[in-house]
């Protein structure tokens, strides 16, 4: 597996990352613990070194599981976890949709230690931003987490610009986690060139487009209510109806590569920028192999003006609820 470091920082991480989210949250039904065990042992063993959790996902039981899969790598791997919504310690929602006070923030941290079992976090990234809380006070909480030796690294996740210069000028941000795929490509408009200019590494969460780029459903897909992508306006029939014309589009430049419709998108996401490194959740061990794949895939510049020409589609229906769109700092 290639290794690629997160911008200007000494983070050195797989080429790919696994995320672990589908494991216990947003995409059920989940697989049993022991299954989920057995995948992050895999991907370790299949040369993949970056995992990504939050204290959310579940909430708690992500990172739970996480600790206990890759407990017998400890050293060997990176886990990054975030902190950012108002959860209680039994598990409830707080008062308020997101909490990023530094108070919460410590006692998060305190939590995500105990249960990734770790004595450090690799990499900790701010979940969402939140209005209320200036972003200084929560880079200066994360710089004091950092000088007392309980985190690495600091991250953001669905940041602004604005709020990505502010928080970096306070504590160097060692990367962004964004959505970012051939069907979800605002950060290249504003994101990317700030990223690039401060020397800030991108994780590109769902690049998969939540599995619809693989090309494995169309219209006459359902999702049971608990699945988040019920809730999706982009996954209605309708729009996946439209949005198919992406998939057809990967599905010749796969046949010409002798690759699959997902290892094309990926490949595409690892060719924008060496500093960008996606991280597809799965839950089964022949996906994980699939993705692991596109590392090999090289896309040469006609391959990348090819898909640049054809993938001139509007793709129809926002990316999430209203709701969880309002969610995006600034």
């Amino acid at each position: 597996m290639q290794k690629r470091k997160l911008g200007n920082s000494n983070l050195e991480v797989s080429a790919l990352g696994l995320g672990c989210m589908g494991m216990t949250f947003s995409y059920s039904p989940f697989p049993e613990k022991a299954a989920s065990i057995a995948l992050l042992r895999a991907a370790v063993e299949k040369g993949i070194t970056f995992f990504d959790t939050a204290e959310v996902y579940g909430p708690f039981n992500n990172e739970e599981l996480v600790g206990e899969g890759l407990a017998p790598f400890k050293g060997k791997v990176t886990i990054a976890t975030k902190f950012g919504f108002d959860i209680n310690p039994d598990g409830s929602r707080g008062p308020r949709a997101v909490n990023s006070q530094p108070e919460h923030i410590r006692r998060a941290v305190e939590g995500s230690l105990k249960r990734l079992g770790v004595d450090v976090i690799d990499l900790l990234y701010q979940h969402r931003v939140d209005p209320e809380v200036p972003i200084e006070d929560v880079a200066g909480a994360v710089k004091d987490l950092i000088a007392e030796g309980k985190v690495k690294y600091f991250g953001l996740s669905e940041a602004g610009a604005k709020t990505i210069r502010r928080a970096h000028a306070v504590q160097p941000v060692t990367a962004l986690q964004s959505e970012y795929s051939l069907w979800y490509r605002t950060p290249e408009e504003e994101i990317i060139p700030t990223l690039e200019e401060l020397g800030i590494g991108f994780v590109p969460f769902s690049p998969l487009g939540k599995g619809f780029l693989t090309g494995k459903m169309d219209q006459t897909a359902t999702f049971d209510k608990t699945d988040i992508r019920s809730s999706i306006p982009r996954f209605s029939a309708d729009a996946m109806k439209t949005n198919l014309a992406l998939v057809d589009l990967l599905d010749a430049i796969a046949a010409h590569k002798k690759a699959t419709p997902a290892q094309i998108a990926l490949a595409w996401l690892l060719a924008q920028k060496p500093w960008i490194v996606p991280i597809p959740g799965t839950t089964k061990l022949h996906r994980l192999e699939e993705n692991i794949g596109s590392v090999a895939v090289e896309l040469s510049a006609d391959d990348l003006q090819r898909i640049e020409s054809a993938a001139q589609i509007k793709v129809q229906g926002a990316r999430y609820p209203e709701h969880l769109e309002k969610m995006v700092g600034l």
